[in-house]
């Protein structure tokens, strides 16, 4: 199997620390090879800076396997890094925007399997003139710059025990309202079960669909937006074939019995869906991006500056990002073939 592209991401955070100890770790934590897209000098120094015996390797993509079990194979950038843990600098954006750009150009030309991320600062990217609202949609303007299709990218929160789909994502509670409507939901329903069916190798993916509203709405009583938008989006799944059952109230949907009924749950809202995942599955959830043409994994947390550099980062989430990544890809159905 091709290796990984695993980015560098915020190089002030905890991706670089996390990188270099899943590889000094690779055997008892079992995870398929990878390569980091960097600089070569800073990660050998922020080894050092965490005291790890990590040898590098700069490389090209197509020789990371190979080199893997003898040093951490690096594909290079031209940013020079000098970023120190917790201290990002004029360095950090450019670093981590080239490393995206870079991962998936690889995996797009079919040199490596899947990207996984590692966390951004978003208000560093912001301060640099970075357009984008975020990671997912950068990843969806690069697919489309190299395909010449529009892609609309979903973010699905994924673990063993629950799987969430936020239809609308960040966005202050007052605004949800104007974005939500029966074309967003019945859209997002389509791009999950079709990543799914293809991905996950699930046969027949059953949805539920949350109310936005306690209770559903109460039949209106409690607003009509579940009557208005919600249920009709999931009229339009059924009349489509797909398995989906809503609105149903949110706080009934994510107990135990009620998480074996279904394989993934639409929230309706940022929060809808985060806090029950983060509840269950806080150090092993996976943020996973359908709807792309690649397989994107990123681990569920962010850059954690206060830990950086200081080596008791925990690796599971990014662990746990890599091993799903490495199993979506090989089993991709609609991967496009590389120009």
């Amino acid at each position: 199997m091709l290796p990984l592209a695993l980015t560098l991401g915020e190089p002030a955070g905890i991706g670089p620390d996390l990188a270099l100890a899943i590889w000094h770790r690779r055997a008892a934590l079992d995870i398929p090879p990878f390569y980091v897209v960097g600089d070569e000098t800073f990660l050998r120094r922020r080894a050092a800076q965490l005291g790890l015996a990590v040898p590098t390797a700069a490389v090209a993509p197509d020789a990371a396997g190979k080199a893997f079990a003898s040093a951490l194979p690096v594909v290079a950038i031209t940013t020079r890094v000098t970023a120190e843990p917790g201290r990002p600098d004029a360095s950090s954006a450019p670093a981590a925007i080239e490393s995206i750009r870079r991962a998936v150009a690889d995996v797009l030309r079919g040199a490596a399997a899947a990207v996984v991320t590692n966390p951004v600062a978003k208000n560093v990217l912001y301060k640099s003139g970075f357009a984008e609202p975020g990671h997912t949609e950068f990843l969806a303007t690069l697919a489309q710059e190299a395909t010449g299709k529009t892609r609309r990218p979903v973010m699905m929160l994924w673990s063993p025990e629950l799987a969430v789909v936020p239809v609308t994502i960040h966005l202050p509670l007052r605004e949800i309202f104007a974005h939500l409507s029966i074309d967003l939901v019945v859209e997002t329903g389509r791009i999950v079960v079709r990543d799914l069916a293809d991905r996950f190798r699930i046969a027949h993916p059953r949805l539920v669909v949350a109310g936005v509203n306690p209770h559903a709405g109460e039949g209106g009583a409690l607003g009509e937006e579940d009557r208005a938008i919600v249920a009709p989006a999931v009229a339009r799944l059924l009349a489509e074939g797909i398995d989906a059952r809503g609105p149903l109230p949110a706080d009934t949907l994510f107990h135990e019995g009620a998480r074996a009924r279904y394989d993934a749950a639409l929230c309706m809202y940022h929060d809808q869906a985060l806090i029950p995942i983060k509840t269950l599955a806080f150090d092993h959830a996976v943020n996973v991006t359908l709807g792309l043409p690649f397989v994107r994994t990123s681990p569920d947390h962010g850059t954690a500056f206060d830990i950086a550099g200081k080596g008791v980062a925990d690796p599971t989430s990014l662990v746990a990002a890599m091993q799903l990544a490495a199993r979506l890809a090989a089993a991709d159905s609609h991967a496009e073939a590389p120009p």
